[in-house]
């Protein structure tokens, strides 16, 4: 059988790109001097064969493959192991490389793969083991069902692989130098289990915030920390589910607030949204960084331990990488998912988006395909199309014949940081020492010499602070009451965590998949344990739906917003999280619609357990729900074309609030008055607070709110959550006294572009809303290391903040404001996840694509987030987006943020991505006809 037989259509569509693939593999060979010889054949060797037939072993019967003009494959089965075989088998065929650095990494054996640079890495993932906690998964919790197809699936993966070298697989292998000795592993069932867990690390809520906040205490009090984590804006912006109230134990969507019975509201902590002002876990807060610290008198160097062993902890976290985003709440990172009722739509039938916002990747994180079984029985149960992926069975969002679902995440808490009092190999848990729970961990490193590492663990989890060298003494001083036991050599920090408890979601994948109506989806959503996701519904019967699930722990102390006191049992988390059937949920609401966005789920005031303190703010489900009002008012109805539209909406609403203060008549006697900043100030008279790419006055807008967040807080907060690189001269931490500026220390940050403070996330726009009016608020007296340019009022601080943006514009666009555009400045640049990082300079234009000019921006609807704290680059995207057209499922519409295929010369690499870029949206067969039309290339598995 040749190694790949490809339709003319797709030879045409790819010639191009391969002979660019030649030219730069030749230069690559040049260049590096590895010594291996890359001819066509083995370019070409390891490109999907996509028609013709192919022998599978294991098969009980054929198998169809059919791939459209993107090359998105449908599969056709006539039982449940051959569908989910050749699922692993194709998924191999486009991703394998992809499948493989997951593995490796959920597993924490990077270092085998890249060397002694993942070292660190490795030794942070194996103490979290998420490798482990899957084996127990699949050995004790799944069902008989899911086992036998996570090994239908991994058959398939190692069917692909069977015979073919690294270089066979995948070019990357060959730039790695792993061609000689490396040899890819069988596919386990459990590697497919452990993807849930990276899914869950990076969607785990507020574990990043717990870390900031603590670190904010070495420059600011109590009560700044507090205005810097405003209350949800309940009365602003709704929650998801808004009525209801658990009654007996239950969640009753009908019910109100009053009823409300059953819960136990978690003590010594706020219920009422973000913020610390009443939950601090028992640590000091007497409104004053100095009492939160225990004792102001101390030498600062024991300050300066306990953030260095938390900004450590962050560095760690951000060595992991990335693959849906930077967590923590107001970067960016969320999703939007709404569904409208068939009353409120021009097709009679409900419609449903969804669009999750995640770190961009090449290839995307996502894989489009359909499991469709030729004849639904008992031994063939799915017909089923959505969002994959690569290394996973099943469809994670999509739709079957009968229902639709979309997931945007919902932030619970799920994730709490103690500190622990340690004494030699023991740890304080009430009056009693306690053991450690220890275990060793090899590390293989290629190239290098293996290192072992010896994970130790409490009641609450594996201490996680012991994975670095300047970590082993945290210092003499600690966020902590004063009866908090004698400090010794100080804290170690541990992390418990719910997905570090064996779990069913894999279960209720393919539970999703075959659901029926809302009552089986419900169900399957009681299994949907971690990470905790809001589920959309929608059903060709007409209803919609709303589900929240998950495993949220409730706490007897504490609300999650600060590290909790490990020696104290009554911070430990009670045995039983929150009961599903008292998580909240709707069913058809009045209103005719459900939108998700990473808002509050509910009122918190009205409901008996704390899911949170750390919600997105609800700028964007805000802006959708208006949006939707607004479209439905007076009997109006909503069609596909205005939920695509929709998507793409890219409205700034925090401009709304600034830009009527920034054209004020007498900012010019603050400093608006050099011509040039003047010329800044009129793009922004009859701008619309659009945020296109080709807009001149979303660019300076953006600069402007930029330079707002850094004087006004950016300058005012610790290194450690500063981004990397960025220098000024501050008063010392311990300092009181007036400021004094031959006082001042030189301050370099340490927080990684992507998770560094202030991000401009919807938390910001709060935050400044709240103090707008007060011309005089402290926050706007700005010094830092500009004492020439200090401030004190807002509009001296706006002033100075147009001033600086004109000129930042100006080095970065020139100064010819008729040229600027945002999308010059908001770019994007596709990279591999690994040498596209991190390789030579050949294999990046090798393998990266870009750079895009992006519309839209951070808290918009069209979610092209930046951190205004490193620049303007994207860095979260509206990682793919769907329409679905209920009931008639053939006028559905989707779209990736790149491509099918993880191969740098296919065709299908990111052959979506112009497409993604400008809005538009590809059709969505499902029913046989419609695939049928759309097939360009057919595959054969034969047993």
């Amino acid at each position: 059988m040749p190694a790949n037989t490809a339709s003319p259509h797709a030879k045409k569509k790819g010639r191009r790109a391969r002979l660019l693939v030649l030219v730069l593999v030749v230069a690559l060979v040049a260049g590096i001097g590895y010594g291996a010889y890359w001819g066509v054949g083995t370019v070409r060797a390891s490109l999907p064969q996509t028609t013709g037939s192919i022998q599978l072993k294991g098969l009980d019967g054929p198998v169809d493959v059919e791939r459209d003009s993107y090359g998105i494959p449908q599969i056709y089965a006539n039982s449940d192991a051959d569908l989910f075989r050749a699922q692993g088998y194709v998924q191999a065929q486009d991703r394998f490389y992809e499948m493989d650095v997951r593995r490796h990494m959920t597993s924490g054996r990077l270092s085998e793969m890249f060397g002694k640079s993942q070292v660190d890495t490795d030794a942070f993932l194996r103490t979290l083991g998420w490798h482990r906690v899957a084996q127990e998964e699949y050995d004790h919790k799944l069902s008989p069902e899911t086992k036998k197809n996570l090994r239908a699936y991994s058959d398939g993966v190692n069917a692909y692989l069977k015979g073919r070298s690294a270089k066979d697989i995948s070019v990357e292998y060959a730039a790695l130098n792993l061609t000689g000795d490396y040899t890819p592993a069988k596919w386990t069932p459990v590697d497919s289990v452990a993807w849930l867990k990276a899914m869950a690390w990076d969607l785990r809520g507020n574990m990043q915030d717990e870390i900031d906040r603590s670190l904010l205490t070495s420059r600011l009090s109590m009560k700044q920390i507090d205005q810097l984590y405003p209350p949800y804006p309940t009365a602003k912006n709704k929650p998801i589910v808004q009525g209801g109230a658990v009654t007996d134990g239950t969640f009753d969507p009908k019910a109100t607030s009053g009823d409300q019975s059953g819960g136990t509201s978690t003590a010594g902590g706020t219920t009422g949204g973000t913020g610390t002002s009443t939950g601090t876990q028992g640590l000091s807060t007497n409104g004053s960084a100095a009492s939160y610290r225990n004792d102001a008198s101390t030498a600062s160097g024991a300050t300066e331990a306990l953030d260095s062993q938390l900004g450590s902890l962050s560095d760690s976290i951000d060595a992991i990488p990335q693959l849906f985003g930077p967590s923590g709440s107001g970067s960016g990172v969320g999703s939007n998912s709404w569904v409208v009722s068939g009353k409120l739509t021009t097709t009679g039938k409900p419609l449903l988006a969804n669009d999750p916002h995640l770190s961009p990747s090449l290839p995307s994180i996502w894989y489009q395909m359909g499991l469709h079984c030729r004849t639904i029985s008992p031994s063939c149960q799915y017909n089923v199309s959505g969002y994959t992926f690569s290394g996973m069975p099943g469809v994670i969002i999509g739709h079957n014949a009968d229902i639709a679902w979309g997931m945007t995440n919902l932030g619970a808490d799920v994730t709490d940081l103690y500190l622990e009092k340690v004494d030699g190999d023991s740890y304080q848990y009430g009056n009693e020492r306690k053991k450690f729970t220890t275990r060793k961990e090899t590390i293989k490193v290629a190239g290098g010499h293996s290192k072992t590492i010896v994970v130790r663990s409490t009641i609450h989890g594996p201490v996680v602070s012991d994975r670095d060298a300047e970590l082993a003494k945290v210092g003499q001083q600690a966020p902590v009451a004063n009866l908090a036991p004698d400090r010794g050599s100080g804290y170690a920090v541990s992390l418990e965590w719910t997905a570090l408890t064996p779990g069913k979601t894999m279960d209720a994948v393919f539970e999703l998949d075959k659901a029926q109506n809302f009552s089986q989806f419900r169900s399957a959503a009681r299994d949907f344990e971690v990470p905790s996701q809001n589920l959309v519904y929608a059903d060709t019967d007409g209803n919609i739906g709303y589900q929240a699930p998950g495993k949220v722990p409730v706490r007897a102390q504490g609300d999650g917003s600060m590290p909790a006191p490990g020696w104290d049992p009554a911070y430990h988390w009670k045995k039983k999280p929150i009961p599903f059937d008292a998580m909240p949920y709707e069913y058809n609401p009045k209103r005719g619609f459900i939108v998700t966005a990473n808002q509050a789920v509910v009122d918190a005031k009205k409901y008996p357990y704390l899911l949170t303190t750390d919600w997105d703010y609800g700028t964007r489900s805000q802006r959708i729900t208006d949006l939707i009002e607004s479209k439905t008012k007076d009997g109006g109805k909503i069609s596909t074309d205005d939920m695509q539209t929709l998507q793409m909406d890219n409205t700034s609403e925090i401009a709304k609030q600034l830009v009527p203060y920034l054209l004020k008549d007498d900012l010019a006697k603050n400093g608006v008055t050099d011509p040039s900043v003047r010329q800044g100030q009129k793009l922004l008279e009859n701008w619309d607070y659009t945020q296109d790419a080709d807009s001149a006055a979303a660019a300076y807008f953006n600069a402007v709110w930029r330079n707002i967040l850094m004087l006004a807080f950016g300058d005012k907060l610790p290194k450690e959550v500063r981004v990397k690189g960025q220098c000024l001269e501050v008063h010392p931490a311990d300092s009181t006294g007036p400021p004094d500026a031959d006082k001042l220390v030189r301050e370099c940050g340490e927080r990684s572009a992507d998770t560094a403070q202030p991000d401009g996330g919807d938390r910001w726009f709060e935050v400044v809303e709240n103090i707008l009016k007060d011309d005089h608020n402290s926050w706007w007296s700005s010094e830092g290391d500009r004492l020439d340019k200090a401030t004190t009022t807002r509009d001296q601080l706006f002033a100075r903040a147009m001033k600086d943006a004109r000129w930042e514009l100006t080095a970065k666009l020139g100064k010819d404001m008729s040229t600027w555009s945002w999308g010059r400045l908001h770019t994007l640049t596709l990279k591999n996840s690994t040498l596209g990082t991190s390789g030579p300079g050949i294999v990046k234009s090798l393998l990266n694509r870009g750079p895009y000019k992006l519309s839209g921006g951070g808290s918009a609807v069209d979610a092209t987030s930046w951190n205004a704290a490193a620049g303007y680059e994207v860095t979260t995207v509206p990682s793919m987006r769907m329409v679905v057209n209920v009931g008639d499922w053939d006028k559905s519409r989707w779209i990736n943020l790149t491509g099918a295929s993880g191969h740098a010369y296919s065709a299908h690499y990111t052959d979506q991505t112009k497409k993604w870029e400008d809005g538009d949206l590809l059709p969505w067969a499902f029913g046989i006809d419609a695939v049928n039309k759309a097939t360009k290339d057919k595959l054969t598995l034969k047993p």
